[in-house]
């Protein structure tokens, strides 16, 4: 299974970025899937989450700026960025739990992280 991330990029504040994540492999079902982000010196954070059902998580610091989505049938989820600011630059992760042909459990993936940079 891999988890393939794309859309990252340079910037100005106040703009937009679209960020995809599609997952690929021996595939059942793709669970929970969310971003996190690691900006440099500081911890990597939980940015936005949702569920298979489409039921959705955010940090406070981007609620109301970043919209997180998902396709089922292509095992893809999606991170809409708008309003961007420069606190918002950080290598962004992909990450989902997937169920994998003969597992009975989900087992959590991770997506190889693109790099965001806002700035003028």
């Amino acid at each position: 299974v891999q988890l393939q991330a794309s859309g990252g990029g340079l910037v100005e504040p106040g703009g937009s970025l679209t960020l995809s994540c599609a997952a690929s492999g021996s595939i059942l079902s793709t669970n929970a899937m969310g971003w996190y982000r690691q900006a440099p010196g500081k911890q990597r954070e939980l940015v936005a989450r949702i569920t298979r059902a489409g039921s959705t998580y955010y940090a406070d610091s981007v609620k109301g700026r970043f919209t997180i989505s998902r396709d089922n049938a292509k095992d893809t989820v999606y991170l809409q960025m708008n309003g961007l600011k420069p606190e918002d630059t950080a290598v962004y992760y992909c990450q989902s739990a997937i169920l994998q042909a003969g597992s009975s459990s989900s087992i959590d993936y991770w997506g190889q992280g693109t790099l965001v940079t806002v700035s003028s």
